[in-house]
């Protein structure tokens, strides 16, 4: 290519631009120039131009309609157990935090333990529960995929 007036991006530009049909008339021009003058620049037009015939004929194929019909019940089986694992994390550190309430409260119905104590006590039985939960659901997950599990050592 004639390096010193034209610069690859310029000339991908008009390439592009053609391609689209977005050029205006003097850039149309000004590619035709260059096409007409450079040969390798000939060859790579025929070639975009070939993959965008081909790209612009192609159709996708349409899945058979039970394909669908076990996509949509992945969808509704992965929500709904997605839906039921926070009702019953909430329903679990709920309960293991009102046991663990009921379990420290002659410790927190002392009037001379100070507040912040008090909320620590119970902060730290809600993480707890909060991890217990998380830790015991991460491994029936885990279990289940586990690509080892099988191995034996």
């Amino acid at each position: 290519m004639n390096g010193d007036r034209y610069s690859e991006e310029r000339v991908r530009e008009l390439l592009m631009g053609a391609l689209d049909g977005e050029l205006t008339q003097e850039a149309r021009a000004e590619l035709e120039r260059l096409l007409a003058s450079e040969p390798l620049l000939q060859e790579e037009w025929k070639r975009l131009s070939r993959v965008k015939e081909v790209t612009e004929s192609m159709k996708l194929r349409k899945p058979p309609e039970e394909t669908w019909d076990g996509y949509w019940n992945s969808v509704y089986s992965r929500l709904e157990r997605s839906i039921a694992w926070i009702l019953v994390s909430i329903a679990a550190i709920v309960l293991i935090s009102y046991g663990g309430w009921h379990g420290v409260q002659d410790l927190l119905a002392d009037a001379e333990l100070p507040w912040y104590i008090k909320g620590s006590v119970l902060a730290g039985i809600v993480g707890l529960a909060m991890l217990l939960v998380s830790v015991v659901r991460h491994r029936i997950f885990v279990s289940r995929s586990d690509p080892y599990k099988d191995i034996q050592r």
